[in-house]
């Protein structure tokens, strides 16, 4: 399977839509969540230029370790089992770019660094990514409209200025760590569910290339916006592995039955006595998920 390959995809409006003003505004009710796809006319959103074809190519496994002598190690003994490796928080903000060299070099790159930022400065990172070759980013849904459309913008106008492939972008909805009270703490009354899905039609409107979101909420996305989505899940734990820190988690099958199309994994292959194996576990279950939705 090909890696995402460069060439911007258009964001065709429907017909009559203030590209400034909520799509949605004029067709919701009091208490609707917005609705970003029409019917009858074009399909709002272009078919995915990625699809996952097989189990490696849907499991993520999350370098959250704390040096590039860690990340070295940890490649080595996952032995090319995930078809991604992701690089997150920790790790960047030790190492930089020369973390993503170590991840390159035995699978595809997954930049993890949640932007949120103003459009200026996100676009200038998303750029920055292109540029180091990274395949897939994050950034945060509720940076908003203009701060999406800067980031897809420049994602495209980065890789034909470089001649390189344009990553993947998906925007982070709701943290898998938060719950219903999170939320409300922070000024969010609605559901995790309904936040998810707002937030998930946002972006999509702005052209994205999918989400990241829990298991919990996969099979509802699917649901209302279809296939033509990259639908990214952190929160998966083998079956009888602790939930840490994470409120909304599901095993590997659940997570693909519902619908999500490339698992993140962190802690479960990390601490593993044998991560290789770890890992080849969780391709397996991914593998037997995929022939029980194909049956």
């Amino acid at each position: 399977m090909q890696a995402p390959r460069g060439g911007a995809r258009s964001e065709a409006k429907p017909s009559g839509v203030n590209q400034e003003d909520d799509p949605a505004d004029e067709r919701k009710q009091p208490g609707e969540l917005p609705v970003y796809i029409e019917a009858p006319g074009p399909a709002r959103y272009p078919s995915l230029m990625f699809r996952p074809s097989g189990a490696r190519d849907r499991l993520a496994v999350a370098l959250d370790v704390a040096d590039l002598a860690a990340a070295r190690a940890l490649v080595a003994r996952l032995g090319g089992v995930p078809g991604w490796l992701k690089v997150g928080g920790e790790l960047f903000t030790a190492e930089g770019p020369a973390a993503l060299e170590v991840a390159g070099e035995a699978a595809r790159v997954f930049l993890d660094t949640k932007l949120h930022d103003i459009p200026h400065t996100v676009a200038r990172a998303v750029a920055a990514a292109v540029r180091r070759g990274v395949a897939m980013l994050t950034l945060h849904a509720a940076g908003g409209r203009a701060m999406l459309r800067a980031a897809r913008e420049s994602a495209a106008e980065a890789a034909a200025a470089a001649g390189a492939e344009r990553p993947l972008l998906v925007a982070v909805t709701v943290l898998t760590s938060l719950g219903a009270a999170d939320l409300a703490e922070v000024g969010v009354s609605a559901a995790p569910s309904d936040q998810v899905l707002r937030l998930a039609e946002l972006a999509l409107a702005c052209g994205l290339d999918g989400i990241v979101a829990s298991p919990r909420e996969a099979a509802r996305v699917r649901e209302r916006l279809g296939r033509d989505l990259l639908l990214v899940t952190p929160g998966v734990r083998p079956r009888g592995w602790p939930a840490d820190d994470q409120t909304r988690t599901a095993t590997a099958g659940e997570a693909l039955a519902a619908g999500a199309d490339v698992l993140v994994v962190g802690r479960p292959v990390l601490c593993a006595p044998d991560p290789a194996r770890a890992a080849r576990d969780l391709v397996a279950e991914i593998e037997a998920g995929l022939g029980a939705s194909a049956a």
